[in-house]
């Protein structure tokens, strides 16, 4: 009996010091959060993106307006603090490139200025080519491929599109020719995209149908109806138009061969055909973020400056013979994530990306200005949503 009762006394002091644990333990005894306001953790990982040594993570993007709603957060978008957040800072702008950030801005936003800008902005390109003769070894439809791909210099917005009904004429339509022969004897010609001369009267190639036509005093019918001539526009009277690079190469002539074609340029987009794409590239990427989780001095960091390829980090003096790793040059990682490769570096440093933080860089083929470029992007970008606001109304 003794026996017993000690026993039921020993279990009765346990189950008392298991609640006692259960007490200290309890959810109920945590400290409130502050509302409105998420914890640094969960902040981290809505505005970051984390990027370990096998893959990155937190790579989507919450936008449901009630996700943080326990914690007093409202996550949905306002126009206010979209305005009031929302910047543009131009890095770089030379001739043909430009390079800014969006600060602010959701991804998919980014993403549709990048489709716009290579698929929706219209340019002028050679879109029909009438070969008179042509003895070089390129076939007629690869010649009038790479015709097509040569950038044109001119301002598409002073022209008009061309539909499948439309004649072709001095608002719709740019005609150059080109002639070019290698004689006899020489050596191999190579023809340049300088060859392209402008024709701003239009085409001067007569229809088939017209050499046997009526009367000779007439004036015979070509491929355009042009009423009067290009380079009397202001537009075009001081700059004529020409192709944007002169030293393309077309083609290679050997000793008698010989081409002479007309070209027909007219406005479209590129994603109709790539040849009407404006940019050669447009692309963006988040802004990496590189973050020294302790201080690495001497040895360590040398070997952390060895590691990066694009010199993201540096070393400086600390006194007193002690140096210490910095992080220089952020904006220049590639996350390659050298630095994090080897065992054990990934608790030194630490690499992110900001997920509304993004370096847009823009390309054009020379067309319009890289800045025109964007400016028309927006336009574009700000009719859409008026069809669509139009139409939901």
């Amino acid at each position: 009996m003794g026996t017993a009762t000690e026993s039921e006394s020993m279990d009765s002091e346990s189950t008392s010091t298991q609640e006692e644990t259960f007490t200290k333990v309890s959810v109920w005894d945590l400290p409130d959060l502050p509302k409105g306001k998420l914890p640094p953790h969960i902040e981290l990982q809505r505005t970051r993106v984390l990027c370990g040594s096998l893959a990155p993570t937190n790579t989507e993007n919450v936008n449901y307006s009630g996700a943080y709603a326990a914690m007093g957060v409202d996550n949905s978008v306002r126009f206010e603090q979209f305005r009031n957040n929302f910047k543009v800072e131009i890095v770089r702008l030379e001739e043909d490139e430009l390079e800014f950030d969006m600060i602010g801005i959701d991804p998919s936003l980014a993403n549709a200025f990048r489709r716009i800008l290579i698929a929706e902005l219209p340019t002028m390109a050679i879109e029909k080519v009438l070969i008179a003769n042509n003895t070089s070894i390129i076939q007629d439809e690869v010649l009038a491929h790479r015709l097509g791909l040569i950038p044109i210099e001119v301002d598409p917005r002073l022209f008009e599109y061309m539909s499948e009904n439309d004649v072709p004429n001095e608002k719709n339509t740019i005609v150059f020719k080109l002639h070019a022969r290698c004689t006899k004897g020489s050596d191999r010609l190579r023809v340049l995209s300088s060859e392209l001369k402008w024709l701003p009267n239009g085409s001067e190639l007569i229809l088939g149908t017209e050499h046997s036509a009526s009367s000779s005093s007439a004036k015979p019918k070509t491929y355009t109806s042009f009423s009067c001539s290009q380079d009397t526009r202001p537009e075009f009277s001081n700059e004529p138009i020409a192709p944007k690079d002169v030293d393309i190469i077309v083609a290679k002539l050997g000793p008698g061969q010989e081409i002479e074609l007309e070209a027909h340029a007219v406005k479209g987009m590129g994603k109709t055909h790539a040849k009407w794409s404006p940019v050669a590239t447009a692309w963006y990427r988040m802004l990496p973020e590189v973050v020294l989780l302790r201080d690495i001095e001497d040895d360590e960091a040398e070997a952390l400056v060895k590691k990066c390829p694009v010199k993201v980090f540096d070393i400086e003096d600390i006194g007193k013979g002690k140096k210490r790793a910095t992080v220089a040059r952020p904006r220049v990682c590639t996350l390659c994530r050298e630095c994090i490769r080897e065992e054990g570096w990934d608790k030194n440093v630490a690499l992110r990306r900001v997920n509304d933080h993004f370096i847009f860089t823009i390309e054009s083929t020379g067309a319009l200005p890289p800045e025109v470029l964007f400016t028309e992007a927006v336009k574009i970008l700000e009719e859409k949503c008026e069809r669509v606001i139009t139409e939901l109304s």
